[in-house]
């Protein structure tokens, strides 16, 4: 129908490139009852040696005014029986097509000589990223892993599109001695490129709603806790927080630790031997807290001197956080719990009419010992979007309205179309 909004995915195994491209293109096209307006593609390593071709080959047989892409440690699609597949190893090709009538399609190639400042005003990020800060776009961004800038680009989208949805992830490879690659092509202007460093992306502006599920896999153990003292990314004294009141008992966090790690059962001890990680409360006023409250990080290192816990992100004092542990049963249920959440609570009549997912290297068959689970549990929740991704170095996306560099997560995007 006119004005439709069309998404369409397809996956091959092909060992060929220009067979796996053909098999796509073909099942896309003929799914496609209006003109594309842009082609998002990810494609594992067997086919590294031919990545230069790659683009061209696509567009001889399918005309797209947009194309980007990227290696992936594995490759997520639906393959041609219309089952939504994740191919970890071996040849592998997936490719999202669109049709987005009244919305208008943005792309863009940065590296981190282009990036404005930390204390630059919206307007350099808007000149950044070609869209007037008056509209209110979305975007999909695609990174190499050792892109230095990504914390400052998210940081400075934020602060110039604060109602906007970003998501993406940071490429990836399956092989040792093989590079990631990022794939970019543009029409008007005209502009092809291969390369191995910067962020290439998308800005969605019209009449297109993204929303985002961010699942980082873990379970809160005890009680929050409130920072005391610390600084940077290093807390040194803990507050015990009873009934989201005032904390009663401080605590170097070494020793607020080792206290709670006491009160865990055995398969609890031997988990957080492994498997333990930190939630940071992102909003500072919520008192009910959920799995989707906490942007979960590591712990990078302990100083038993003075009981201090370093940790993967800037603290200070006055924030809120909460041990976490991590193991594929936790993961298979807060993305159960999130999935089925977004289905009971959200607009019955939403559109849905495609999706992405960015998940991590270090999920998939070797983590849930099945295969396809992430993609399997999506499609029991939401069975009609085709969905098209990879397994990424980190996954994009947004905590409580800030966008964070996330491991060990699998985001969705859904795309709908307005009612």
């Amino acid at each position: 129908m006119i004005n439709e909004m069309q998404w369409v995915n397809a996956l091959s195994v092909r060992p060929s490139l220009e067979a796996a491209v053909t098999e796509v293109v073909d099942r896309v096209t003929k799914s496609l009852s209006q003109s594309p307006d842009l082609g998002i593609l990810f494609i594992s390593s067997a086919y590294a040696s031919d990545y230069p071709r790659l683009i061209s080959l696509i567009l001889e047989k399918l005309s797209l005014p947009i194309l980007i892409g990227c290696s992936g440690g594995g490759t997520i699609g639906v393959d041609n029986s219309t089952q939504i597949i994740e191919v970890e190893s071996g040849p592998a090709l997936s490719l999202t097509v669109a049709s987005l009538p009244e919305v208008d399609v943005q792309a863009f190639y940065l590296t981190p000589d282009n990036l404005p400042d930390l204390d630059s005003s919206p307007d350099a990020w808007s000149k950044l990223v070609g869209v007037p800060l008056q509209q209110h776009p979305h975007f999909i961004l695609l990174s190499d892993p050792f892109f230095s800038g990504i914390n400052d680009l998210l940081a400075g989208l934020d602060f110039a599109y604060p109602d906007s949805v970003k998501v993406g992830g940071l490429a990836s490879t399956g092989a040792m001695n093989v590079q990631s690659s990022l794939f970019y092509y543009t029409s008007e202007p005209s502009e092809l490129k291969l390369c191995h460093q910067g962020t290439v992306g998308l800005a969605l502006n019209g009449k297109i709603i993204v929303e985002s599920i961010v699942a980082q896999g873990c379970r809160p153990i005890g009680q929050p806790y409130q920072i005391m003292q610390g600084g940077r990314n290093i807390i040194l004294q803990l507050g015990k927080l009873e009934n989201m009141a005032q904390p009663i008992v401080s605590r170097s966090s070494l020793e607020s630790l080792r206290e709670l790690i006491k009160t865990l059962d055995k398969d609890d001890r031997q988990l957080a031997k492994h498997s333990l990680l930190i939630g940071i409360v992102s909003d500072e006023f919520k008192h009910d807290l959920q799995p989707g409250d906490f942007l979960i990080r590591h712990l990078v290192g302990f100083d038993p001197q003075v009981g201090a816990i370093a940790i993967g992100n800037p603290i200070r004092p006055g924030q809120r956080v909460q041990f976490h542990l991590c193991d594929a049963k936790t993961s298979a249920d807060d993305l159960e719990f999130l999935l089925r959440t977004y289905v009971t609570v959200g607009e019955l009549d939403k559109k849905i009419r495609g999706a992405l997912i960015f998940s991590c290297l270090g999920r998939g068959e070797a983590f849930y010992d099945k295969p396809n689970f992430d993609s399997w549990l999506f499609r029991r929740y939401l069975p009609q979007p085709p969905l098209g991704g990879f397994f990424c170095n980190g996954e994009i996306g947004p905590v409580e309205g800030k966008t964070f560099l996330h491991g060990y997560t699998s985001i969705f995007a859904l795309f709908l179309q307005p009612n």
